[in-house]
């Protein structure tokens, strides 16, 4: 049986990594889905691709730091499969730099990107979700929401948010069968990451120097939190809510 039978999903930044890769998962299992996220492009390609498949999907342009733009995604998803059952919020921004290196304008940023956008996206699905019973709401932090690293001040600040109000939501919502919970991935294969390793003047060097910090030897793929992402938004984990789950190939075990 489809772990995700007649249910209907957005997934914020859904064009790319591990966006895309949780649509493709979420159809798989049965989902009607809607990548949402700024570039039509990629996110045309992952409904044309998930269409291809016998499953249902649906691409939206939505900028996540804007609140009319949410909700236009929102309302256009809920129409289009009369309802919503799961949101991923997963579109999200990096910075590498320290505090006195950011300037308010990027931390501005980062904070609209990966925290206010998690604010915005969940606060337009509620209604959907009361009209739907309940649902499940699952949220792209980073392991980096629970512990720190060099040169990443403004962006473990706003993960480290996300957490916070997963946990805060979660215990708002749960008299509402609503379930929050997020994934708090360490560094993941993704097109965004590739660039961060190119940028550097031995790209091999740095993958390998990434992937020596974690115990299991490799860097995450975007599968792997898609995997985690179906479960939490399955029936499963139906007793799982307020949870931040480290997806971290061991890090955090230090």
């Amino acid at each position: 049986m489809l772990r995700l039978a007649n249910k209907v999903a957005l997934i914020t930044g859904g064009g790319t990594g591990i966006g895309r890769a949780c649509a493709l998962a979420f159809a798989r299992e049965g989902a009607h889905v809607a990548v949402a996220g700024r570039r039509p492009g990629p996110l045309h390609d992952v409904a044309e691709e998930i269409a291809k498949s016998g499953a249902e999907a649906l691409a939206v342009e939505c900028d996540v730091t804007d609140g009319g733009s949410v909700q236009h995604a929102m309302e256009t998803a809920a129409k289009r499969f009369h309802g919503i059952h799961i949101v991923v919020n997963n579109a999200g921004a990096l910075l590498v730099a320290t505090i006195d290196a950011t300037s308010e304008v990027e931390w501005d940023q980062i904070m609209a990107v990966n925290l206010k956008g998690t604010y915005l996206v969940s606060k337009a699905a509620l209604p959907e979700l009361r009209r739907a019973g309940g649902g499940s709401i699952v949220n792209i932090a980073s392991v980096l929401g629970l512990v720190a690293m060099k040169n990443r001040a403004a962006y473990t600040a706003s993960k480290g948010g996300v957490i916070a109000l997963t946990k805060a939501m979660a215990l708002d919502h749960a008299h509402e069968n609503i379930r929050v919970n997020c994934i708090c991935p360490t560094i993941v294969e993704t097109e965004l990451v590739e660039g961060l390793f190119t940028a550097q003047p031995d790209p091999e060097a740095a993958r390998q120097t990434r992937r020596d910090m974690l115990p299991l030897g490799r860097l995450g793929r975007p599968e792997d939190v898609a995997h985690l992402a179906v479960y939490l938004a399955s029936d499963e984990s139906s007793f799982v809510t307020g949870a931040a789950m480290p997806l971290d190939g061991g890090l955090t075990a230090y």
